[in-house]
């Protein structure tokens, strides 16, 4: 049985909403005799049906004026609702929020039980749009409650379908079926069919998450067969793109070329697309164009996929879709590679992430779907382009031309990498102050004895592509490495397992491969331009493992170079620290505090980098978010050490910093530190001693790599893993002593550190000093 985890999300669309439009047929008898109102409410109806979603917001909007002006509170709070609807199907999730929010107080104070029902059951689908799960089920459960008791099945159905939808992103199918069947049969009673055959469809996708093949694709059949008797409307069209793709995704879980599974599928995208087209719902026939164009692709019939996939992108463009666009253009640009026309399909991929940027948060987040990670769903579509630029500079003998299209392949992986890191931290704004402030090819130009290394992993190699200066300019050197993407991340996984293991030196062989892997292929690089600093962008797994561990055979990387990374080059602000105007905070925490093992080397720690820093101490039931809140305001450290626990998780709303008066999210931390971003003397410092990241999380790596910019900081120190030992406090204490010397770098200071550790009888093993990374500003 094949199950299909919670977190994979498939794209627009796959479970299907129950639509308002099934209630306003029901509701319209009692609309006010108010003739702009009345016509205002129809209007939109009639535009809804049709999936001019914009045409009757617009319409709903002006009729819920009206009402206010005539003092109808119930009209009033009514036109919200669909207008709410209206704005809930163009993607503006925050704003229907806000119109149901006020819809909700006015039938509250009317006590119209029937519009409350209705009003909570579409709170629940927004807040399940905005990845508010709790209020979600909080919402759909007061709904299906309040219908319940007033005996409105129509409402009830609707509403059980939707929970379904929410029981099934949490991978709950079982329940979910249950709430879809009851949903089908109500329905049905009661003689809404449209809703009967989306809750069948729901059930099908359920049995299919559950690997239930069989049971969905006898679902799948019954609601094709019911589907048809539906008069023609936007709900319908919907319905019979969500079963093509179910269909599709059928067939590929069986891992078949089953003709009889693909030609359902086209037979369903052709019948939503013309039937969209003929309402035009533009939507919805750029959705069915579309994926029929992708159906025609995966069989090699390129010329029909890309006038299929033009189609869809007229249809997107007609009514502002970008995000059906981005995929269209993706698709386009698929093609013409295919068909071997590089120049064109490198300018549709372009457009495709043009189109894409300011989407990116509500794609990666879903339209009403389950969760896919930001690599699998979008990543693909930068690495793409960027294996078409490098394949591009193969093939051209104009040096300045290779060198320009490996600026744009290194520009294609920043603008991932500030993707990747927005998406993390569910916040599009966590890296604009940054982006304005740096410029990649600036700060390049002006690196001295550093090298800046991408690992670009791409799935049948990698490549190296290195960023130096030659003493008049910054240039380009490139490696290709002939190990599949695959077997480098399954040894960067066995090496870090053994890194963990102090007691153990089977980490050295994966080491020793990994190092031959990404280091030695730009050795000579690497001498000729005399490198004395590394600085990795690091991809996907190669983000896990501390690379300071690599080793040639003879030595650790880190004690040929000092080392650091970073999320993006564009995101860093390379400036040295300045030592005259250095104000330490030293907070940590001791003891144990709720539930978490006690620091007994913390208080030892803080006092060396007193009498090294002076400066101000939180220690324990000092170490109070309060009390930090004040610290930070008042007193504004440059450098700010915190020794305690901090956990990342793939999701950043769960990673936090343990203080002794609870939790610290990085939202919370970024408030407190995001004062500096106005201010002439800047963070300089953020370490965190006491990290921790799950072992091959390539995602809670991330948001380690991403601390300095969430927080504000120009560098952090952190810990891939945690360390209760000695050994941290001897480390960090000598990283501090080593920074007194204006001489060195930070990352200099920690290299220093770190080759003491290795000298030291104890301390040799990489799993005591190599988490240890030194997060963006180098300097």
């Amino acid at each position: 049985m094949v199950k299909i985890r919670p977190r994979q999300r498939l794209l627009l669309p796959l479970l299907v909403f129950a639509s308002l439009s099934i209630l306003v047929v029901a509701s319209s008898s009692s609309l006010a005799d108010s003739r702009l109102s009345a016509q205002a409410m129809e209007a939109g109806q009639v535009a809804f049906s049709k999936g001019h979603f914009a045409e009757a917001a617009q319409a709903w909007e002006r009729a819920a004026r009206e009402f206010e002006n005539d003092g109808q509170s119930d009209q009033q709070a009514r036109a919200l609702l669909y207008y709410s609807e209206a704005l809930y199907y163009l993607g503006h999730y925050r704003k229907a929020a806000g119109s149901l929010d006020l819809a909700l107080q006015l039938a509250s104070q009317s006590h119209n039980q029937p519009l409350l029902a209705q009003i909570l059951g579409r709170l629940g689908n927004v807040a399940f749009a905005l990845d508010l799960q709790q209020d979600a089920e909080r919402y759909l459960t007061q709904g299906l409650s309040l219908a319940r008791s007033i005996e409105d099945s129509a409402l009830v159905a609707a509403i059980l379908n939707d929970r379904g939808n929410v029981l099934a992103s949490q991978g709950l199918y079982n329940k979910a079926l249950g709430s879809f069947t009851e949903s089908t049969i109500l329905a049905d009673a009661i003689g809404h069919h449209s809703l009967a055959v989306t809750a069948l469809i729901n059930a099908a996708w359920s049995s299919l998450f559950e690997g239930q093949l069989t049971a969905s694709k006898d679902r799948l059949d019954l609601a094709s067969t019911q589907v048809t008797l539906l008069q023609d409307s936007h709900e319908k069209a919907q319905e019979l793109l969500s079963i093509g793709l179910a269909y599709d995704r059928l067939r590929k879980l069986l891992q078949s070329s089953n003709v009889k599974l693909t030609r359902q599928s086209a037979e369903a995208f052709q019948k939503s697309a013309e039937l969209a087209h003929r309402l035009r719902d533009h939507r919805t026939a750029s959705y069915g164009w579309g994926h029929l164009g992708t159906l025609y692709e995966a069989e090699g019939r390129y010329d029909e996929a890309l006038d299929l996939t033009r189609r869809a992108i007229q249809a997107a463009q007609q009514v502002a879709v970008p995000e059906s666009l981005y995929l269209w253009e993706w698709q386009t640009g698929r093609l013409l590679k295919a068909q071997g026309k590089i120049d064109e399909s490198i300018l549709a991929y372009r457009r495709a992430i043009y189109t894409l940027q300011p989407i990116r948060r509500e794609v990666t987040r879903g339209f009403h779907q389950q969760y896919e990670s930001f690599r699998s769903s979008i990543g693909p579509l930068f690495f793409e382009l960027v294996d078409l630029l490098l394949t591009q500079a193969d093939q051209t003998r104009s040096a300045l031309e290779y060198q320009r299209l490996l600026g744009n392949a290194r520009r294609t992986m920043e603008q991932l990498k500030t993707a990747e890191l927005q998406d993390y931290f569910r916040d599009n704004c966590v890296a604009s102050l940054l982006e304005k402030r740096s410029n990649v090819d600036e700060i390049v130009k002006n690196l001295k004895h550093t090298a800046v290394v991408y690992p670009i992993l791409l799935p049948d190699r990698v490549e190296l592509l290195v960023s130096v200066h030659n003493g008049e300019k910054a240039e380009f050197k490139r490696e290709r490495v002939a190990v599949t993407q695959q077997e480098l991340a399954k040894q960067v996984r066995v090496l870090r397992r053994y890194l963990e293991k102090r007691t153990t030196r089977e980490y050295l062989p994966h080491a020793q491969q990994v190092y031959s892997w990404l280091i030695q292929p730009i050795r000579h690089y690497l001498a000729q331009f005399e490198i004395h600093t590394l600085v990795f962008v690091p991809d996907g797994p190669i983000r896990t493992i501390p690379l300071g561990a690599l080793h040639d055979g003879k030595e650790f990387l880190i004690e040929q170079y000092a080392l650091a990374i970073t999320p993006g080059i564009v995101l860093t602000d390379p400036q040295p620290i300045n030592r005259e105007t250095i104000k330490m905070l030293s907070v940590g925490l001791t003891d144990s505090v709720q539930g978490f093992p006690s620091l007994p080397n913390v208080a030892e720690e803080i006092q060396t980098l007193t009498e090294l820093y002076g400066g101000r101490v939180l220690l324990n039931q000092q170490f109070r978010v309060d009390e930090l809140e004040y610290e930070m305001k008042d007193e504004r450290p440059t450098i700010v050490h915190i020794a305690s626990h901090a956990k990342f998780e793939d999701e950043a709303k769960n990673t936090f910093l343990l203080a002794f008066d609870g939790k610290l999210t990085m939202d919370r931390l970024n408030e407190l530190i995001g004062l500096y971003q106005f201010r002439e003397t800047p963070l300089d410092l953020l370490t965190l001693s006491a990290c921790e990241t799950a072992a091959g999380d390539d995602r809670a790596a991330l948001g380690l790599a991403g601390v300095a910019v969430k927080a504000g900081a120009r560098s952090a120190l952190a810990t891939l893993w945690f360390i209760n030992d000695k050994a941290t406090s001897e480390l960090i204490t000598e990283f501090y002593r080593q920074l007194q010397d204006a001489s060195l770098s930070k990352a200099a200071a920690l290299q220093k550190a770190k080759r003491k550790l290795i000298k030291h009888p104890t301390y040799q093993h990489p799993g005591y000093w190599s988490p240890f990374l030194l997060i963006n500003n180098w300097l």
